[in-house]
């Protein structure tokens, strides 16, 4: 019967730690970049919502972006990593963008108006340029998790409108930053039991020859609680 896991597994997977790191990276520096610039509305961050651009429905007419953070997929490559503990993984995370605009009348005598669609793709893809330039800098090389971390890389951006029903949700423009990180993942491990070796060799009487010697391996001794 092959060993048993003897320890409760209860930890995170690092694809889980990445994930969670990337989401707090930017809501500190976004947190942060509201006080370098007050008047700028900076976007707001969730992690693994399926539509956060739902709160938009009951909006006002001026609405900060919205950034969800969500793991999407995971590969491992064996040609780096070892059969018994750790195991080197690739990671895609969506980092999911979204604007949201009304159209406004521009107070001209004409009757124009800003159309709403159009600021809400400025506002996502606002938000898509502060999501990359934060990961990015030389800041987060490592994402703040260096020798857990190989690498971080931003694989594509792209744009998209959001559906409700299969039709597209007006006012809402989404766009999508897939990022790739490469990091480490680890497995329990096998504790061997201890074991000393017992040395037996058997010699002829009188004449000392050798007629026998073989190593066993023995359990080691119990320690002694005083």
């Amino acid at each position: 019967m092959p060993a048993q896991i003897l320890d409760l597994i209860d930890k995170q997977d690092n694809v889980e730690v990445v994930r969670d790191q990337i989401a707090a990276i930017l809501k500190v520096e976004l947190a942060h970049q509201v006080a370098l610039a007050p008047l700028v509305g900076q976007p707001r961050v969730f992690l693994e919502r399926s539509n956060p651009w739902g709160e938009f429905l009951e909006a006002q007419p001026e609405q900060q972006p919205i950034i969800n953070v969500w793991f999407d997929t995971a590969t491992y490559d064996g040609s780096a990593s070892n059969i018994v503990e750790r195991q080197k993984c690739e990671a895609t995370y969506n980092i999911d963008c979204y604007g949201y605009a009304v159209s406004v009348d521009d107070g001209q005598p004409t009757g124009g108006h800003s159309p709403g669609d159009q600021e809400a793709a400025f506002e996502c893809q606002r938000a898509a340029r502060m999501a990359r330039n934060i990961l990015m800098s030389a800041h987060y090389t490592y994402l703040g998790l260096r020798g857990l971390v190989w690498k971080r890389w931003p694989q594509s951006l792209s744009m998209f409108q959001p559906q409700s029903g299969n039709l597209a949700v007006q006012r809402i423009v989404g766009g999508r930053l897939a990022f790739q990180v490469a990091f480490n993942e680890f497995s329990p491990q096998y504790t061997g039991e201890e074991f000393e070796t017992l040395s037996l060799e058997v010699f002829r009487a009188g004449t000392g020859e050798l007629l026998l010697r073989a190593d066993y391996p023995h359990p080691a001794p119990a320690p002694v609680e005083e």
